[in-house]
């Protein structure tokens, strides 16, 4: 795409308040959104997590009651062998009728068990035989399996003080309800002989008939139920108790996670309604914002790119409205009638208020470069003389005598010969001391006059010698009353464009803060060293750096602002500001840096550097 000359054509069109409010609505519109899930999932997902803990817990009661109940059965049957007379008969003299009759597949049948056995009171088995559920025959494995789990079982424990008990207990890969009975009268009389035990199978197919869900046998899990929770099942695991109250294995079977699926249809369908209603309530809220606000807002927009393009202060037309808008329309109007009659003023006082910031920036100038020469002048009407008059006077009234002795003339016109040069010495450095005050004074005259034949105008640039004019003012500003300086620089020359007069200004104020940055740490004395190199660029950079108090990096950002100032007893704060106009004048720039307070300060100055003069060859 073309661009026009001297016209920068926007990359990125400047977002309108349109699109702003549009970005803000959206993103009030999924907060809403997401609060109103969130509030919905505090509300809803709590309350069905409970409904569904609940089915939980009644699925593993309804697990626990029907093991029970199964068990029960087992425990009635064996009762009714145990309060028997023909049972504690038997244990009292066995016989093979009792066990005929009593241990026949038929009688087994009848009671609907797979295990029968007779133990002594010690533990001895009288009699035990097993059956196979689907053949009736004699299963010998189940039947050891059963010897052993009697033979690890305290039966007098279990029973405790009741007359029966029920347990389950792991029988190989199977498992039984066993039930055991004390062997009584009938009437529950006489000491109990031993006990009787009956087992009874319990397969997944019996247990999901209980349960009537599809159920198996699993492993144990511990004494305490658990559940899974699943995308859409819920998988419960109840555990089956043996004679020691530890389990033997474990009931399992899922059921269908319906509650947690009717939780999580009402929370899409309420999250669903809510994000639609709210849909609904940012259009409207778009379609009233663009009639109501943006369009009156475009209007006042068009009319201030007219009032830019053409000038004129025209007013607004107004469309009577009563509202926020209407009243920022007549606000508007009086506000360009304001500026009109402000125009007028300002172009008269744009020159008057010219003409005083630049006095006030040359008299800031003149009192930096006086302030070595009023200290010069100051230093030289407190210094009294090398020797004392009247003892001059006194040593030349002894000379004058014929009598004086001739070691005593000796000493007189030594003393007289050491106050002579100590007068000459003296002179020679007031001598110094007033040619520096004069090329100061010279510098004064220099600003003002150049100030007074440029007030407005860019400085022109000139090959300047850097070093030569930073060597200049570290002479003027060594006589500072504030502090003793001491100062370092180059003495080789070095060319870069400048103002010469401008820049010895610009040196000349940075000093004098360095100089004041000195004297604030409080000790009397310290150092500047000026740093003078070139840039592969084609700049000269010049570095001042003090050892004064330095200055944060908060303060940083602010003192180059016309009127700032980090002295609490000076006022004005052109200092900074001017030199760094100045700079820019110049084609050049400057920054101040500093590690933070305690920690010095560094002026750094760019200029553009002197290109070299390339001779060429001879024809």
């Amino acid at each position: 795409m073309p661009i026009a000359k001297g016209r920068l054509q926007p990359l990125v069109r400047p977002t309108s308040l349109g699109a702003k409010l549009v970005v803000i609505l959206t993103f009030v519109g999924l907060a809403g959104a997401l609060g109103i899930t969130l509030l919905l999932a505090i509300v809803i997902t709590p309350s069905f997590a409970k409904l569904e803990d609940k089915v939980i817990a009644d699925n593993v009661d309804r697990t626990r009651a029907a093991l029970s109940d199964y068990g029960a059965k087992v425990e009635g049957a064996v009762r009714d062998y145990g309060d028997w007379n023909d049972s504690y008969d038997y244990m009292a003299a066995p016989g093979a009728k009792f066990e005929r009759d009593s241990f026949s597949k038929l009688a087994m049948a009848n009671l609907g068990v797979q295990g029968m056995a007779y133990v002594t009171p010690e533990g001895r088995i009288v009699i035990a035989r097993w059956l196979d559920a689907a053949t009736g025959t004699e299963n010998p494995a189940l039947r050891a399996a059963f010897l052993r789990s009697i033979a690890l079982t305290d039966l007098a424990h279990v029973v405790g003080r009741g007359s029966s008990a029920r347990y389950y207990a792991k029988l190989g890969s199977t498992v039984a309800a066993i039930g055991v009975a004390k062997i009584r009268k009938s009437d529950g009389s006489g000491t109990a002989r031993g006990h009787v035990l009956m087992a009874r199978i319990l397969t997944p197919h019996q247990l999901s008939a209980l349960l009537q869900v599809n159920a198996r046998i699993a492993p144990p899990i511990g004494r305490s139920d658990a559940a899974a929770r699943g995308a859409s099942t819920l998988a419960i695991a109840v555990p089956i108790l043996g004679a020691d109250r530890r389990a033997v294995a474990s009931a399992r079977f899922s059921v269908p996670r319906d509650v947690s699926l009717l939780g999580r249809r009402m929370l899409l369908l309420a999250i669903a309604g809510s994000t639609l209603l709210l849909l609904i309530v940012l259009i409207v809220l778009r379609r009233m914002i663009a009639s109501q606000v943006l369009q009156p807002l475009h209007r006042v927009e068009r009319h201030m790119q007219r009032v830019r393009a053409l000038g004129t202060l025209g007013p607004l037309d107004e469309d009577g409205r009563r509202d926020e808008i209407g009243s920022l329309g007549r606000s508007f109007n009086a506000m360009l009638l304001q500026l009109n009659d402000l125009r007028g003023q300002v172009e008269v006082q744009s020159f008057a208020l010219g003409r005083s910031e630049s006095a006030v920036a040359v008299m800031h100038n003149v009192r930096n470069a006086l302030n070595p020469i009023s200290t010069i002048l100051s230093q030289g009407v407190a210094q009294g003389p090398p020797v004392d008059r009247t003892m001059l006077d006194r040593a030349l009234g002894e000379l004058a005598k014929d009598d004086v002795p001739a070691a005593r003339r000796v000493k007189l016109t030594a003393f007289v010969a050491a106050a002579i040069e100590a007068e000459v010495a003296t002179r020679a450095a007031t001598r110094a001391e007033l040619q520096v005050g004069r090329e100061a004074m010279a510098h004064v005259l220099e600003i003002i006059g150049q100030q007074q034949a440029h007030a407005h105008e860019r400085p022109p640039l000139e090959d300047c010698d850097v070093a030569e004019i930073v060597a200049r003012n570290a002479t003027i500003a060594r006589y500072s009353d504030k502090a003793s300086i001491a100062f370092s620089f180059p003495a080789h020359p070095c060319r870069a464009l400048a103002s010469r007069v401008i820049l010895s200004q610009v040196i000349g104020n940075l000093f004098g803060n360095a100089a004041e940055a000195i004297a604030a740490t409080g000790t009397g004395s310290g150092t500047i060293s000026v740093t003078i190199e070139s840039d592969a660029n084609g700049h000269v950079i010049i570095a001042i750096r003090d050892d004064g108090e330095g200055f944060s990096s908060d303060i940083g950002k602010t003192l180059f602002q016309r009127g700032f100032s980090t002295r609490a007893h000076k006022s004005g704060g052109l200092g900074l500001h001017w030199c760094a106009n100045s700079m820019t004048a110049m084609d050049g720039a400057l920054r101040l840096e500093s590690e933070g307070e305690g920690k010095g300060a560094v002026a750094i100055l760019t200029l553009k550097a002197v290109e070299p003069v390339v001779l060429a060859d001879a024809a």
